[in-house]
């Protein structure tokens, strides 16, 4: 299979699938415990239907919008993820250049392998830092300052960690941090040697965003439900989110809300925006889907704060639902990294390709030429 062969976000999947080690797909392609919520965070785009008019006149559509006070050339965020240089050599850089070239919002994780001050200068485009709140308070001090330095658009405060999930793939993988070659896990690496080349004579691994105050995960390898589990506040609350949004004094999401009096809350308190997420299905296996929770938090809350749909995205018109459901816009993350596992810039590049223009092709078919013309009554439940 060849990056030519790929035309739908599954195709990149098994393209990545081809070309990782098992252990380092399985950390992307994995979730928490049976892995249900993970599943169910896409099937729920597959319960409504679309209503499209016809004879709407759409020879030029805008697909634009503007998301947390910045234009994007489509409703749609790359989500921050971690250890990209994992993946594919050239990671969030490859990532970040592709969304600029697009004209996207994109994240950068706490667990970025590449530094928040060359992902600033890099790109122009409006890009988000994900940011864990660790024991460490010092450590989240410098990531803030560091952020304002490098003049990041927003911080997305992570609200759904405080430990990690059990991702029981990773458990028998031995995945770790960087990662480490064991008795079990060798095979894999090695029958994979252009990625295996890559990791052992490229750009060393690091976490840069961590190194000034972290040993773990850049000098040895952790365990990530490690890291999770040992490293991150347990006792963050409303008042630490009020002090970490007044410590950064700029536009301010909370990633990782899911319910209505959560959500009540954030738009009580002022803050920019909210991502309606589950973190991929990573964390709380059963929970529900963001964009199953969506219509209720959108009637409670719709027009007070933004609302991102995160998670679950394989398709234009899951975007256009969400859409239709009151979001924002839609957001994800394995929707680019296994475009980014299969083939580094060149596969976000095609995967961007590919999204924008089923974006494009749906709201023609929809009978739509502006994305505030998508709307609830163009949606049916079965």
């Amino acid at each position: 299979m060849r990056l030519t062969d790929c035309h739908n976000i599954d195709d990149f999947r098994l393209l990545a699938r081809q070309r990782l080690p098992w252990p380092v797909f399985d950390y992307i392609d994995g979730a928490a415990d049976d892995e249900l919520t993970k599943a169910r965070n896409t099937a729920a785009y597959h319960d409504v239907d679309l209503v499209p008019d016809v004879l709407a006149g759409v020879e030029t559509i805008d697909t634009g919008c503007t998301i947390m006070g910045r234009r994007s050339a489509l409703p749609l965020i790359l989500s921050p993820t971690a250890l990209q240089r994992v993946f594919h050599w050239q990671g969030e850089r490859a990532v970040a250049r592709a969304a600029e070239e697009f004209g996207l919002w994109c994240g950068i994780s706490s667990l970025a392998t590449v530094s928040i001050e060359e992902i600033g200068a890099l790109i122009s485009s409006p890009k988000m830092f994900q940011l864990y709140v660790h024991k460490d308070k010092g450590l989240n001090a410098s990531m803030i300052q560091r952020c304002k330095d490098a003049k990041f658009d927003a911080i997305a405060l992570t609200v759904d960690t405080i430990v990690g999930g059990k991702r029981e793939r990773c458990l028998r993988s031995g995945f770790s941090s960087p990662p480490k070659f064991t008795a079990s896990s060798a095979l894999s690496y090695a029958i994979k040697p252009r990625w295996a080349l890559d990791y052992v004579f490229r750009e060393k691994f690091a976490l840069p965003n961590l190194d000034t105050h972290v040993r773990q995960g850049t000098a040895e390898s952790v365990s990530i439900q490690r890291y999770f589990s040992e490293m991150l506040d347990q006792s963050m609350d409303w008042k630490m989110v009020e002090q970490i949004r007044a410590d950064w004094g700029g536009t301010f999401c909370l990633k990782g809300v899911m319910s209505v009096a959560d959500a009540r809350r954030a738009a009580e308190m002022g803050i920019d925006a909210i991502m309606l997420s589950n973190h991929g299905g990573r964390q709380l296996d059963g929970s529900r889907a963001p964009f199953d929770q969506l219509p209720e938090i959108v009637e409670a809350v719709g027009g007070r704060i933004e609302i991102i749909c995160d998670g679950g995205v394989r398709r234009g018109t899951h975007v256009l639902k969400a859409l239709c459901s009151g979001a924002t816009a839609a957001s994800g993350g394995r929707l680019y990294l296994y475009a980014l596992a299969a083939a580094g810039q060149d596969g976000v590049e095609r995967a961007l390709t590919i999204l924008k223009e089923e974006i494009e092709r749906a709201m023609k078919l929809m009978g739509v030429s502006r994305i505030d013309q998508l709307g609830p009554e163009r949606l049916r439940h079965r």
